[in-house]
């Protein structure tokens, strides 16, 4: 059987550099497995968390779930994208960080996301007999049960590789907010998806008040579509929506407190142990509000997520939103870039 190099970057534990491994795989994906070469990855902020020991992980481990990339080869049976389309070779795309079985309880009830045997993309032990589930490499083998969606040949790697986590995130964030045209928008944290938020929410009609400590932050939140930004030291006022970004208890009570009658708070920020929250529940119940938490996401929010870039990534500096291009065997100082860089993403190019 045929083979093709590849290459990936391994992580062993915190306080361990990053080396590059070469090794081959077959050319012939799996049954409803796709083949894909990884022509960009960008550093999450999960990616952070990990290799500092703040996010729990299995080592060693090929990290990194935000690429996009162009297909090799298709298994058996053939995989198809969100919107039905045939998969081929030479099919540019990006895949959810998640792959789930499709026949669980979860998976019943329309929460794919949460599949009692879910995988996730740059999260799960390194095999070397099938190493190939993270983005830092040359290539990625997608699993059955992973949501794919094509990317437009015009929409640029640097904007297209973050759809797989961030800008999905705030797509599923923006859904369970419901509709917003004509409401008042509060967006605690300014980070990469603080300001896709701002920017998705600006579009659908509402007016934004974007909250970050970093004046650089509020500035670009400002590019991004903000009406206004504060520092935290004061309140923006009441908001019908409240959508939490950055994991900083204060920014969650801010948003619990900002709460007008019949709002809704969407947590997407707390995803590691912080300090706990007041909760008043007879403010809840007398202003009738909606406290949503949203962690992973659906097979439509990350076609939601590629249709937004495609049709406002010119209209919006999200290009800016990417720094550097770093080898795999510059690991090391592309995640060292991402802790201090004034772009929230650095960017992974595999084949360097």
């Amino acid at each position: 059987m045929d083979t093709v190099p590849v290459r990936y970057a391994r992580w062993d534990g915190v306080g361990s550099p990053f080396s590059v491994v070469s090794d081959r795989t077959s050319v012939v994906p799996g049954s409803g497995e796709l083949l894909v070469r990884i022509d960009l990855a960008t550093v999450c902020g999960s990616d952070l968390h990990t290799v500092s020991g703040r996010r729990p992980s299995p080592v060693p481990a090929l990290l990194g779930h935000e690429q996009v990339g162009t297909v090799l080869g298709v298994g058996a049976g053939g995989v198809r994208c969100v919107d039905g389309s045939p998969v081929t070779p030479g099919t540019r795309v990006v895949w959810s960080v998640t792959a789930s079985c499709g026949g669980c309880e979860r998976c019943a009830r329309g929460l794919p996301h949460k599949c009692l045997g879910l995988r996730k993309y740059g999260h799960e032990p390194l095999v070397e007999s099938a190493p190939l589930t993270g983005g830092f490499a040359t290539h990625c083998v997608v699993l059955p049960g992973t949501a794919v969606v094509a990317v437009p040949a015009d929409l640029p790697d640097e904007v297209a590789s973050p759809a797989s986590c961030a800008t999905a995130t705030v797509a599923a964030a923006i859904a369970a907010a419901g509709p917003l045209e004509g409401r008042r928008v509060l967006v605690t944290g300014a980070g990469m998806l603080g300001l896709t938020a701002v920017a998705m929410a600006t579009t659908a009609g509402a007016r934004v008040a974007a909250v970050d400590p970093d004046p650089a932050r509020r500035d670009q939140a400002l590019t991004f579509g903000a009406a206004e930004v504060h520092d935290g030291s004061s309140t923006p006022g009441e908001a019908d929506v409240a959508m939490e970004f950055s994991g900083h208890s204060t920014a969650v009570q801010r948003c619990l407190d900002a709460l007008a009658v019949g709002g809704t708070a969407v947590l997407v920020g707390s995803v590691s142990p912080g300090a706990t929250v007041a909760l008043d529940p007879e403010r809840v119940v007398r202003g009738l509000h909606t406290v949503v938490g949203v962690h992973n996401y659906r097979p439509v929010d990350l076609a939601a997520a590629v249709r937004f870039l495609a049709a406002h990534h010119r209209g919006y500096p999200f290009a800016d939103l990417v720094g550097g291009t770093y080898g795999l065997d510059r690991m090391d100082a592309a995640l060292a870039a991402a802790r201090g860089a004034a772009a929230p993403r650095q960017a992974v190019a595999p084949r360097l």
